[in-house]
């Protein structure tokens, strides 16, 4: 281990540019197979793919070096992206799309009788994340690539991800997530890299090298942090950048005393317990064992990531602190790792001995946060006994930040106190707390929400008094997607559509998919545009079939709701519609009728109990509508079991509806809702997060809006009545009886009550009934809209024509803009 530069930085010579034709990786793949991996044909097919993931990094490595060596140069302004997840999914045949290599590839496979898309389905989707904050950040880093922003991932390498998810008896079940169990082709290990991270110990002071009093922080327990780099690739244009993720190990990983002595298990107890940091995404933090060990994640992110760019800049600028500001840009997506802005503060304090004052001005001027989330439980808090034992250095220094701001609040507000308890990054009470968030705002030049509703409600509520008092750092970057993984690479037929009729451009440059607006009324694109909705949804009938053993009909609406199973995002208001389908089909009520193909997923987090009986709940109504032969092809409901990354690109293409439902207010922004959009899918949904703004987008002839919105939903809760609700909508009463009188647990007694209490509770903070209506009469009107065939081929045109905006190309434009500055 070494902070110096390596032997591995001499002058070579450039790496030469490997040749892309068929012949040449046909020839690579087989000796990557025979001779690297000792294989042959007929092997398990996971090696195939190992195999030709090998070969394919050879052709990045070349532009890789070059691109790195690019960014090294003196001067040049770089920004770090520092996130505890990053969803990439699979990533062979995304860089085969970005190397433009897809018609050699597949030759190169037929030669041996393989199929290209056989060989891509055996890599498992990288265990980096759980929802759309990851899958954002993967996004990010495809845009920054393809756009050449000189920015760097930092990320942990998890052995697992959240976990897999089963449905046994209609119920989850989790199940370890070994993603990385046959290895990851797509790494490269940088073991002299390596950061070392410090735990627990206590703080002393001393005399420093100029006889000047000095802390230090001594006695600790501490880890490795091992680097390993990913490569992003940009999208045909030479440029690679690097996601780097951070391995926990233990300095000494055996004890040979404890093992001659007997003591087998002590002898590995130290590296099992450094491996747990970097061992699984989300540890339930339930318990103090998992509260301790997520916050060693956050710091063990933030130090190493710190201290590995300071090793850079050290090498690079040769450790001339005085332009560290205006060449270093650190971007903090989400709370999780904003303990870095006491960390900055210690390295620049301990370790290049500056004062507060300067080490102040340094990280003030190169912080950066995103908030996603206007939940204040999901804002991070930590316990401050909790912090004190195990980072005691970092809450020094965090008290002495919130000592130095509560003066200026003062002074901004004298006598204010009241606002200042409010303000105060340590929270007051019986247990007392760190407010990261709020030490988030006050180490940062920049604060972002993602959504123009979110930005508002933002700087009107949980950061009110923070705007007031700066309100020049508040800014919104409305989230986006990237078109070449969710359109290019997910949509194949679409995308070879779109190429015929406006060129190739538009992959790279998504803003030009506005020049299809012109064939929105051309009658053979219209029925071409319907042939490839139609082939696109049999392949995601397929799925369903495969993975939920029900039978959907390609010409019945497909109606989607895929995200994370919680309550605000209102699952359980989509499964009383399909219940009030159902009784309509009983009752005979099908004049004019729509079949519905309607599809639900996602994962409810381990310790969320009513999330994961929302789950049970849908599997219970469909199991009752699928096996209803009154019912047949009607209505048929499905729960697609751990979705992710891989399933969502067989999914979004074959969408008909996209369920965007949120409680108003509730939610920071949706990628969804964006994904769905670019592949052709109307929205059904509120007037939330950046639904508002596709909705700005495509109009209101191409969007199905219901619902409170954000002020409404506040000022209904003074007066929420659900019972009185029930009793005035005769659809709403008879749908709440057949869940009250047991008809979809008849053998199960009981097991809804509380997702009943949930919806009948005056103070239920979603106002999941409060919307029923409204979204009765909108869904209603989507079937009519589709009953009519060239009006709904027009709708989905239109959504994908309107859909530039929403490209993580112009969210990156935006970040780079206005808050890092990069020259690309």
């Amino acid at each position: 281990m070494s902070n110096n530069k390596s032997s591995c930085n001499l002058q070579l010579p450039e790496i030469e540019k490997l040749p892309t034709d068929s012949e040449t990786l046909a020839s690579d793949f087989e000796r990557y197979l025979t001779r690297h991996l000792g294989r042959f044909f007929g092997c398990v097919p996971h090696y195939l793919y190992e195999a030709l993931s090998l070969t394919l990094r050879d052709r990045i490595i070349s532009d890789w070096r070059t691109t790195w060596k690019d960014y090294e140069k003196e001067g040049r302004r770089r920004a770090y992206y520092m996130s505890l997840e990053f969803l990439i999914g699979r990533s062979l045949g995304n860089h085969i799309l970005n190397l433009g290599i897809e018609s050699e590839t597949k030759t190169a496979m037929n030669k041996f009788a393989l199929q290209l898309e056989e060989i891509i389905s055996e890599e498992h989707d990288a265990g980096l994340g759980n929802g759309g904050l990851g899958r954002l950040a993967a996004c990010f880093m495809d845009s920054c690539a393809t756009m050449r922003l000189p920015v760097i991932g930092y990320g942990i390498r998890y052995e697992y991800g959240m976990f897999s998810q089963k449905i046994i008896d209609g119920y989850q079940v989790e199940e370890a997530d070994h993603w990385l169990r046959d290895n990851n082709p797509w790494e490269l290990e940088r073991p002299e890299y390596t950061q070392v991270i410090k735990f627990g110990g206590h703080i002393e002071w001393v005399t420093n090298h100029n006889r000047k009093p000095h802390i230090v922080w001594k006695d600790t327990s501490d880890i490795l942090a091992i680097p390993y780099d990913v490569p992003i690739s940009g999208y045909k244009n030479n440029t690679v950048n690097t996601l780097r993720l951070w391995k926990a190990s233990a300095t000494n990983a055996f004890s040979l005393e404890d093992f001659n002595a007997g003591s087998y298990s002590e002898a590995v107890e130290a590296k099992n317990d450094a491996e747990h940091i970097s061992m699984v995404l989300y540890p339930n933090d339930a318990s103090e064992n998992g509260k301790e060990l997520r916050l060693k994640q956050q710091y063990f992110l933030a130090s190493a990531s710190l201290q590995d760019i300071f090793r850079m800049w050290k090498n690079n600028e040769n450790g001339d602190l005085a332009h560290f500001a205006q060449q270093n840009v650190f971007q903090l997506n989400d709370t999780h790792p904003t303990i870095a802005v006491a960390e900055l503060m210690r390295i620049l304090i301990d370790e290049k001995y500056m004062s507060w004052n300067d080490a102040w001005n340094i990280t003030t001027h190169t912080m950066a946060y995103t908030n996603h989330t206007l939940l204040p439980e999901a804002l991070e808090k930590w316990p401050v006994a909790l912090f004190e034992k195990i980072l005691p250095r970092l809450m020094q220094i965090i008290y002495e930040i919130n000592a130095r701001f509560l003066d200026q609040v003062s002074k901004k507000w004298p006598g204010h106190t009241d606002r200042q308890i409010r303000m105060s990054i340590i929270e007051e009470g019986d247990v007392r707390y760190v407010r990261m968030a709020y030490l988030a705002i006050v180490g940062s030049f920049s604060v972002n929400g993602v959504a123009a509703l979110h930005s508002k409600l933002l700087v009107e509520g949980l950061f009110k008094d923070f705007y007031e008092l700066w309100p020049e750092k508040f800014n919104n970057k409305t989230n986006g997607v990237t078109p070449r993984r969710w359109v290019a690479y997910s949509n194949p037929l679409m995308s070879a559509l779109i190429t015929e009729k406006i060129g190739d451009e538009w992959v790279r440059k998504y803003e030009n998919i506005k020049e299809l607006k012109k064939y929105v009324d051309d009658k053979e694109f219209v029925e071409q545009w319907a042939e490839v909705k139609t082939e696109n949804k049999k392949k995601l009938a397929e799925l369903v079939k495969e993975e939920c053993d029900v039978d959907f009909d390609v010409n019945s609406i497909f109606d989607v709701q895929v995200k994370r199973i919680h309550e605000y995002k209102r699952q359980l208001l989509n499964v009383l519609h399909v219940i009030h389908l159902y009784d309509r089909i009983k009752r005979g009520d099908v004049e004019n009728w729509t079949n519905r193909c309607v599809l639900i997923g996602g994962k409810a987090a381990p310790g969320y109990r009513l999330a994961k009986l929302i789950i049970k709940l849908i599997n219970n109504v469909a199991d009752v509508i699928n096996n209803d032969e009154e019912i047949g092809n009607k209505l048929k409901l499905a729960f697609m079991p751990n979705y992710g990354v891989s399933k969502m690109e067989v999914i979004c293409p074959g969408t008909d509806l996209s369920e965007q439902v949120s409680t108003a207010g509730k939610e920071a922004s949706g990628t969804g809702n964006m994904k769905f959009m670019m592949n052709g899918a109307v929205t059904i949904g509120t007037y939330d997060g950046a639904n508002i703004e596709i909705l700005d987008a495509v109009g209101e002839d191409n969007f199905f809006l219901f619902g409170l919105k954000a002020d409404e939903v506040t000022a209904r809760r003074a007066n929420y009545n659900p019972e009185e609700l029930v009793a005035q909508d005769e659809d709403l009463k008879r749908v709440m009886h057949l869940l009250t009188c047991g008809h979809f647990n008849a053998y199960e007694k009981f097991i809804f009550d509380d997702i009943i209490a949930s919806l009948m509770n005056p103070y239920d903070p979603w106002l999941t009934l409060a919307d029923f209506r409204s979204y009765i009469n909108a869904q209603e009107k989507v079937s009519q809209a589709y009953r009519d065939r060239p009006l709904w081929l027009k709708m989905s045109i239109n959504n994908t024509v309107c859909s530039g905006h929403f490209s993580t190309d112009r969210t990156m434009q935006e970040y780079n803009q206005d808050i890092w500055k990069l020259n690309n």
